[in-house]
């Protein structure tokens, strides 16, 4: 009898449901300002929709797809994806990425935390000292590899005099995948580390000094402030700057095709290879594309549901 009642109680709700989703849909099209926002970002939806979402599908599309220029394609289903995770060089470029994400973002977020907590102390010249420590971010990528390749010079480079001096690495730094990928994190940590340490520094300014007053009166030395108050406080900054970073160094590109002249693959160098024109086979270049995009997506929704990172915080 319990469950009868239940049954039609679920029946009469369906419908009711149903209802006031409609209901609530009209209502937000029949307030005239609710109206009105939706008609002024119409325009850049469909702009959005055109540049982005449609080559999105377009290229999910073409990854099912055997695909060369001047020719009808047709379709081979899942064989594309199977051939790339088959292919020797996109397994070597999957572990350049993996290993250079995980290290130079371990090395930002400690480093940029570091500094980040420095340029929060009240000392004479501080604006100054902020100003300065964004300087390696300002450099375009590419600008930077080059700069860094030429000291990275065998022979001649001040940071191959360095590491022969100090017997770190004797050879041709790059002229090797393991001292090459090495210098790579160099120059990325070098010029990175200021962007993590800004998005830190602005959530550190957000925590109110009477927190560590209260601390500091009732004992608390400065790892305890540090553990106890600044890491929990400035934790969604934290979360983000380590989304923003991990994405970033997940496609990375300009770095390796610069400073490693064409000796050091990732996953945006292996699509890029693939969908050349002088390639000819692009099919690889298409699985790989959307392998890079959906990796990515992982990655983001792991930060945003794993970790914490919501919009509420």
């Amino acid at each position: 009898m319990a469950n009868v009642t239940v049954e039609r109680i679920e029946a009469a709700s369906a419908p009711q449901h149903r209802g006031g989703l409609l209901r609530r849909v009209t209502n937000e099209f029949a307030h005239p300002d609710r109206r009105l926002a939706y008609l002024m970002v119409t325009p850049a939806i469909i702009v959005i929709l055109a540049i982005a979402v449609y080559p999105l599908l377009y290229a999910f599309v073409l990854s099912f797809q055997f695909v060369t220029p001047n020719r009808p394609s047709h379709w081979v289903g899942i064989d594309n994806y199977i051939n790339m995770f088959g292919d020797p060089d996109f397994r070597t470029a999957l572990i350049n990425t993996i290993v250079f994400t995980v290290i130079a973002v371990s090395l930002e977020l400690v480093l940029g935390m570091a500094i980040a907590v420095a340029l929060n102390r009240r000392f004479f010249g501080r604006g100054f000292a902020r100003a300065t420590a964004i300087a390696p971010w300002a450099f375009p990528t590419s600008v930077s590899a080059v700069m860094w390749a030429l000291m990275f010079q065998d022979q001649v480079g001040i940071m191959w005099y360095l590491a022969e001096k100090l017997h770190i690495y004797t050879g041709n730094i790059l002229g090797s995948t393991g001292p090459l990928m090495g210098a790579a994190i160099v120059v990325d940590v070098w010029k990175t580390t200021p962007f993590m340490a800004l998005l830190l520094l602005a959530g550190l300014q957000v925590i109110p000094q009477d927190i560590y007053r209260a601390a500091i009166v009732d004992g608390a030395g400065p790892w305890q402030r540090f553990w106890r108050i600044t890491l929990p406080m400035v934790r969604p900054a934290l979360l983000v700057a380590l989304l923003f970073r991990t994405l970033d160094s997940w496609r990375i590109y300009d770095l390796f095709w610069v400073l490693g002249q064409r000796n050091l693959s990732s996953l945006s160098t292996y699509v890029y290879e693939g969908v050349r024109i002088s390639q000819l086979d692009f099919s690889l270049g298409d699985a790989a594309a959307i392998f890079v995009f959906v990796s990515s997506m992982a990655i983001a929704f792991f930060f945003m549901r794993v970790l914490g990172t919501r919009p509420t915080e």
